[in-house]
């Protein structure tokens, strides 16, 4: 007897033979009338038994993987692509777990994220712009004719775009050649121009070498792989901390967070999500959840007060100070003051 699905007229008609019925069996009046709204108060959120208990046997399989499988357990969330949450924060958690995570490379990625013992190789889905065409024919010819030996003999066997080309390089894909990203993308555009394709179906009479180039030294900096992540991926692989201008050492972790108990303190953190509520004087506030430099998390409250004179916004470093409080054995942060911190500036050599 759900009140979530009936009109109201079938729902009084219920109520009206229930009290008919409970008469005509001899009840009292008060005691059928308090049975009734111990029903009815229950109405408005019950479900059947069924859908119960197959939500049970879900949740106590997800939470046994979750437990005793974590890092598989991760990329599947990631390849399901639900939840609340973004899929970075579920690569956070897989990094947690210990999972290596690895940029797509074009011997080892699928189309979906996968992992091998504890290494986790990114999905080609996951890059922005990438064509599903190019990722089947990457694919199906690395099935058949064997990994990659080259940037070289990718070109020749794939014959990709110059633009799809450079967004591989740029991710690290053709890392496995022990070429930096600056010397491939050079080498990428010439070979590129320079190939003819041969006829669908059919391969080169003759295996050449790959073509060498004598090129400058072109090394890749660190930061340079974090904004290429961030860019064609939306997220970096590694800790966000690399990235913030800012030093983690000189706030208050998330675990020392009980420490500080009724205390103001100061915490960097890095934004995941917010929820935004309306009041009951029609003010304006937010719930937010961050995570530390040790990934750890940090909920925030923001009262309507904070909320207006420090606005929430959807990304990056934050340098929050708040009181600590518990509620129910967990420590949130009743923010008092948040100013951005800038990300570390991208060199442009």
């Amino acid at each position: 007897m759900s009140g979530k699905y009936r009109s109201h007229n079938h729902f009084r008609q219920i109520r009206e033979e229930f009290f008919l019925s409970a008469k005509a069996l001899g009840r009292e009046e008060a005691l059928t009338a308090e049975i009734w709204r111990q029903m009815e108060s229950f109405a408005g959120y019950s479900f059947n038994k069924a859908h119960s208990a197959s939500f049970a046997v879900e949740s106590y399989m997800s939470l046994y993987l979750k437990t005793y499988f974590p890092k598989e357990f991760m990329v599947a969330v990631i390849n399901n692509f639900g939840g609340f949450y973004s899929r970075e924060l579920y690569f956070l958690e897989l990094l947690k777990t210990g999972g290596q995570i690895k940029a797509p490379c074009v011997n080892n990625s699928e189309q979906y994220t996968n992992i091998k013992g504890d290494e986790v190789y990114t999905g080609f889905i996951h890059i922005k712009g990438l064509q599903d065409k190019l990722v089947e024919q990457l694919l199906e010819e690395r099935k058949e004719h064997g990994p990659y030996l080259h940037l070289q003999d990718f070109i020749e066997r794939v014959n990709p775009g110059l633009e799809q080309l450079n967004t591989l390089v740029s991710i690290g894909a053709f890392r496995f050649t022990g070429k930096s990203k600056k010397t491939l993308l050079w080498e990428a555009n010439f070979l590129q121009k320079k190939h003819q394709p041969v006829a669908a179906g059919s391969a080169p009479l003759f295996q050449e070498p790959p073509l060498a180039f004598q090129l400058p030294l072109l090394e890749d900096q660190r930061i340079d792989d974090l904004y290429d992540e961030m860019e064609i991926l939306g997220f970096p692989l590694s800790n966000p901390f690399e990235l913030a201008d800012a030093d983690p050492a000189a706030h208050v972790p998330a675990a020392d967070l009980g420490k500080h108990l009724g205390k103001v303190i100061t915490v960097l953190a890095y934004f995941i999500a917010r929820k935004h509520v309306v009041t009951k004087h029609h003010d304006h506030m937010f719930f937010g959840t961050f995570v530390d430099n040790e990934l750890n998390w940090i909920d925030t409250v923001h009262f309507p007060d904070a909320a207006k004179n420090y606005p929430l916004h959807t990304s990056g470093f934050y340098r929050i100070t708040g009181k600590v409080v518990d509620d129910f054995g967990v420590y949130s942060l009743e923010v008092r003051r948040m100013e951005r911190v800038a990300y570390k500036k991208r060199p442009y050599l």
